[in-house]
């Protein structure tokens, strides 16, 4: 019975992890959660799983909504949990650089982690690798795409890989151009054409900023160099990504839009037990598959990736942080959508960098990279006054 902490509990991802270990019972059991503030959501979690022992809610106001385990609260919360509870691995679906400290106090406890928070390898990936070689822990991709690259990877060496190819939808303004883009509304860049996002991935899927996390993240994961990552623009999302070898072999792995398939594969590798969806992937119903080279004119963001995860350091945060403050500032319609990407473009340029940070220098760094948004759109509206 393996016995499974799950960070981000009341989101997409966590939800439907709890999905997948209720579909498992004798496989499974839940005995830690954490979130951020739906104590209502996690109160109905901790009465259908008795095995759960810890609780971690960042909102301290609602902790006395919580009943019949320990409770944590506060910033510290997720790490309290790790802390204070016997698990065998720990589910990282917590979104943003939050859940960084989390990952590498789980690491640090010799305890591998399934990872859905793409931050912590896009913020602290130094730090994160150098910590997996020291306690010689794994990391489970839990993204659709890195599961697929992880599932194609299977049976081959990586010194037989020729490229990595990362598929992406394009987002919700895949059919508009640059010049389009200038008066798009939150709404619109909330429809997302095949995926059921939260809200901050759906827009880094329009700007492409998540394709760039998702490199970031796969240099990481697979310990393979910048150049040996691609990426390509594939409508259906049907190919979650490719692995192509030297003897120009490539390697698929395809299903439906449901996040439950990779997020088992993560918590039951190498075995594959049998999983409930509603709409598996039927090929013979599946028209044609498309894939275009992709535009790095059209989604300059991606380009700035490639450039970031090269220098690594600390830019990795301020990348990250500046665009979390820019899409909540767009969220909030206090910014234009072409403006994330300025705010992101400004931030990286104007950050000092560092080549070896430590967590605290991380931490500021993010900090930092957040106040410097927000400061620059406000002297931009006082110079417009």
């Amino acid at each position: 019975m393996k016995r499974i902490l799950l960070l981000g509990a009341t989101g997409s991802i966590g939800l439907q992890t709890v999905d997948v270990i209720e579909q498992h019972p004798d496989q499974f059991c839940l005995v830690g959660i954490a979130a951020g503030h739906q104590a209502d959501v996690m109160q109905k979690i901790i009465d259908k799983h008795p095995s759960i022992q810890v609780a971690g809610i960042s909102d301290v106001s609602k902790v006395e909504e919580l009943h019949g385990v320990k409770v944590y609260s506060g910033e510290n919360a997720m790490v309290d949990c790790i802390e204070n509870c016997e698990y065998d691995l720990l589910v990282n679906a917590v979104v943003g650089f939050r859940g960084l400290k989390p990952t590498l106090t789980s690491l640090k406890k010799g305890i591998d982690v399934a990872l859905a928070n793409k931050e912590s390898l896009v913020a602290g990936g130094v730090l994160v690798r150098k910590t997996l070689h020291e306690t010689n822990t794994k990391l489970y991709p839990i993204d659709s795409e890195h599961s697929a690259i992880f599932q194609s990877l299977q049976g081959n060496r990586n010194e037989d890989v020729k490229r990595l190819i990362i598929t992406a939808s394009g987002g919700s303004f895949r059919d508009k151009s640059r010049d389009e883009l200038s008066d798009v509304t939150v709404e619109q860049t909330l429809k997302h054409p095949n995926w059921n996002m939260g809200k901050r991935i759906t827009v880094d899927s329009a700007t492409m900023v998540n394709k760039g996390f998702e490199v970031i993240e796969a240099h990481y994961l697979f310990d393979l160099p910048y150049e040996k990552i691609d990426t390509v623009l594939h409508r259906q999302s049907i190919v979650h990504s490719m692995v192509e070898y030297n003897d120009n072999a490539i390697i698929a792995q395809l299903g439906s839009a449901d996040m439950r398939l990779p997020i088992q594969y993560a918590l039951c590798y190498p075995d594959r037990p049998v999983l409930k969806e509603d709409h598996p992937l039927d090929m013979t119903k599946t028209m044609d598959l498309n894939f275009k080279e992709m535009d790095y004119v059209r989604y300059p963001m991606l380009k700035l990736a490639y450039e970031i995860g090269k220098k690594e350091g600390n830019l990795g945060a301020v990348f990250n942080g500046a665009d979390e403050q820019a899409v909540q500032l767009f969220l909030e319609k206090k910014i234009s959508f072409l403006q994330i990407e300025e705010s992101i473009e400004q931030a990286c340029k104007k950050a000092k960098y560092i080549e070896n940070p430590t967590i605290e220098q991380l931490e500021a760094s993010d900090a930092w990279a957040r106040k410097f948004v927000i400061e620059y759109w406000d002297l931009v509206v006082t110079h417009e006054k």
